[in-house]
């Protein structure tokens, strides 16, 4: 019995460090989307977060495109870059995400400001659809593309018989053709 209690002394210490190591490091990176005004769809890299304001999740650092959409009001796409902080340089990175003893967070904030959509009055846009016709019509746009040729028969029969007569001389090299 007393050997036992000796026994779970001597590995209760460096079981305890063990757990404790296990429990050291974390780096949490989160990217909050915000919008004025707020309830605006948001897509990171073509795929659906949330409606604004929203937090997710982020892994890897780069270059992402953020793209809002809300009803009445313009579509905003931008292309951010998260840049790597500098304990997550490699090296740097397996001890700030294993060995070091507290929490790291990487909260990334992006605000966008949304703009009312701009209604174009339906005389504008007619009058742009018959401005475009008349310049079609008068060839402006674009110019018809010019008959493909067809080819001779005798042009492609030519490789065929290029071959051939390859072919013969590699047979019979002292022998003339059409003998």
């Amino acid at each position: 019995m007393n050997r036992m209690r000796c026994s779970a002394k001597r590995y209760a210490a460096p079981v305890l460090l063990l757990l404790a190591v296990l429990q050291l490091g974390c780096v949490r990176r989160r990217m909050t989307v915000r919008s004025n005004p707020p309830g605006a769809v948001v897509y990171v890299d073509n795929r659906r977060i949330g409606v604004t304001p929203v937090s997710t999740a982020f892994t890897y650092y780069g270059t992402r495109r953020v793209q809002l959409v809300k009803d009445g009001y313009e579509s905003v796409t931008k292309d951010h870059k998260f840049t790597t902080p500098w304990y997550q340089w490699i090296g740097l990175d397996f001890v700030a995400e294993n060995l070091w003893p507290i929490e790291t967070r990487d909260e990334r904030i992006l605000d966008f400001q949304l703009s009312p959509q701009q209604s174009i009055p339906p005389t504008k846009i007619l009058a742009r659809a018959e401005q475009l016709r008349t310049s079609a019509q008068q060839d402006l746009l674009t110019q018809p593309l010019p008959a493909p040729k067809q080819p001779e028969q005798a042009s492609l029969l030519q490789p065929i018989k290029n071959h051939i007569h390859a072919l013969q001389q590699r047979l019979h090299p002292s022998r003339p053709i059409g003998q």
